[in-house]
């Protein structure tokens, strides 16, 4: 957006007398030069919140894993998206997406969508609360429905329908960043030799449906609200508090929520996941919890819980390679602890 402003003279003010009407014209020619300035300072603050949602239509991220040969866990293979191809704003008629829903989609669980296309389709409200799901997105201005079908804000993916997500549109996740600094058999905070800063460790999950490392978050379930969502999965996936006897789980649930009343948002909206396709895509909340003394949960054993295959503190640097966006939540957790990154 170009702003056209006024040119604002400096004023001189020459040595030596001057005379009572040079004194008033100088008055009034400061008078004018503030009004100026307000009238420009309103101009620019009115402007910002405009500017803003702008910059968040045009910038959004340009999705790289969801658009990955294969899909996952199937034998689907994606249209080819190039990089210049992405943007719904780019004219490609030759465009020839697969469709593609896992059938225990199609199935109808609890946590899945119905169809909203063909005749016997239902009519869901998009961008806004549907009973007790919430189908809004995190990101602005609110993603177009072409023919009552939800468009993924982030561009194409060479695949149609909702793969292996259950909503149309956005699927809502909760990601929580456990970390700790990381000691040695002395206790003594470790320093990166390279850039001199403390290295920091958070818990990781192997994914058992993928393989790979990834933060123990989950989806948001209808009518839960993130917070929940956050302390839930932690609890489930990385504690596993689920078997653990009564008296070790009362331990960890009272350790986790202590821990889970101070946590940091660094991440809000779209997640660039192999799971999404043109109608369905994730969007994630995440939060850090830092232990930063290591006596909450720093302290208690991890047992893998039901989605997860193991479970463990890793050390965080810039040669991680995790699920979906999860490498870019840690760096921002990095940044903003100031550790080694």
């Amino acid at each position: 957006m170009r702003l056209r402003l006024a040119t604002l003279h400096v004023l001189y003010f020459p040595l030596g007398k001057a005379s009572h009407k040079n004194i008033a014209d100088t008055k009034t020619s400061i008078n004018r030069f503030l009004a100026g300035l307000v009238f420009c300072s309103r101009f620019l603050i009115e402007q910002v919140p405009k500017m803003a949602l702008t910059t968040s239509a045009s910038r959004l991220p340009l999705h790289v894993k969801a658009r990955g040969e294969r899909y996952p866990n199937s034998d689907v293979k994606r249209f080819p998206v190039p990089d210049d191809k992405v943007q719904w704003s780019v004219p490609w008629p030759e465009y020839k997406p697969v469709e593609f829903t896992n059938p225990k989609v199609l199935a109808g669980p609890v946590w899945a969508d119905p169809e909203i296309r063909g005749p016997n389709s239902v009519k869901l409200k998009f961008n806004r609360v549907d009973g007790k799901i919430n189908r809004r997105s995190h990101m602005k201005p609110d993603y177009e429905t072409p023919e009552g079908v939800p468009r993924n804000p982030c561009g194409r993916t060479g695949i149609t329908g909702r793969g292996e997500l259950g909503k149309w549109g956005p699927n809502h996740a909760a990601d929580p960043l456990v970390t700790r600094w990381k000691r040695d058999e002395s206790g003594t905070e470790v320093v990166d030799p390279v850039t001199k800063k403390k290295i920091l460790q958070f818990i990781a999950i192997c994914r058992k449906d993928s393989g790979a490392w990834a933060i123990p978050g989950g989806m948001v379930d209808a009518g839960e609200t993130v917070s929940v969502t956050l302390r839930r999965e932690f609890g489930e996936e990385a504690m596993n508090s689920l078997d653990a006897p009564r008296k070790e789980r009362k331990k960890i649930e009272k350790a986790v929520g202590e821990l889970f009343k101070h946590g940091i948002e660094v991440y809000r909206g779209y997640v660039d996941d192999p799971r999404n396709t043109d109608n369905s895509w994730m969007e994630t909340i995440a939060v850090n919890f830092h232990d930063g003394t290591g006596n909450s949960v720093g302290k208690f054993a991890l047992h893998a819980g039901d989605d997860a295959g193991a479970v463990q503190w890793t050390d965080i640097g810039s040669n991680l390679k995790l699920f979906a966006s999860h490498e870019s939540f840690i760096e921002k957790v990095a940044i903003r602890l100031d550790a080694h990154w």
